[in-house]
């Protein structure tokens, strides 16, 4: 079970009333699709930043740019266990727009002010770009 999404970070995005009907008062749903949600966003977030410090932390602490993306995305899989055929386009909207977020991080275009970043050496040995050089040759003349 993840402490990073509250119950109540959800009152942005969808009336709790909607909520308690596509759960049908399950608060088990919610914690499993909070999950998946997290570990989704780990896969693309581990290359870069310390995701174990992210998503671990609480209240106050937790970065609220990747707590929307995580909201967006459990409510995602939140209206897809109800009926995938008829979601509305703004769940579409907003699950694609944090895909593609997610996407422009793991690929180095787009930074997360205030993240807490992997060591140096780590980020390097992850980063997509590689450059190196062939071995300096000595001429004798």
């Amino acid at each position: 079970m993840s402490k990073f999404i509250t119950p109540q970070d959800y009152d942005a995005s969808i009336h709790r009333e909607i909520l308690d009907a596509l759960t049908r008062n399950d608060d088990a749903i919610i914690e499993i699709c909070e999950d998946r949600a997290i570990a989704e966003m780990r896969g693309y977030l581990n290359a870069r930043y310390d995701a174990d410090a992210i998503f671990n932390a609480e209240g106050a602490a937790r970065n609220e740019l990747v707590l929307m993306m995580a909201v967006d995305i459990a409510v995602y899989h939140l209206f897809s266990i109800h009926n995938p055929q008829k979601m509305s386009q703004i769940r579409k909207d907003r699950y694609d727009r944090a895909m593609e977020w997610l996407k422009q991080v793991a690929t180095f275009k787009i930074t997360i002010d205030g993240a807490p970043k992997l060591p140096e050496e780590e980020q390097k040995k992850n980063s997509p770009w590689l450059m190196s050089s062939n071995p300096k040759r000595t001429n004798h003349l």
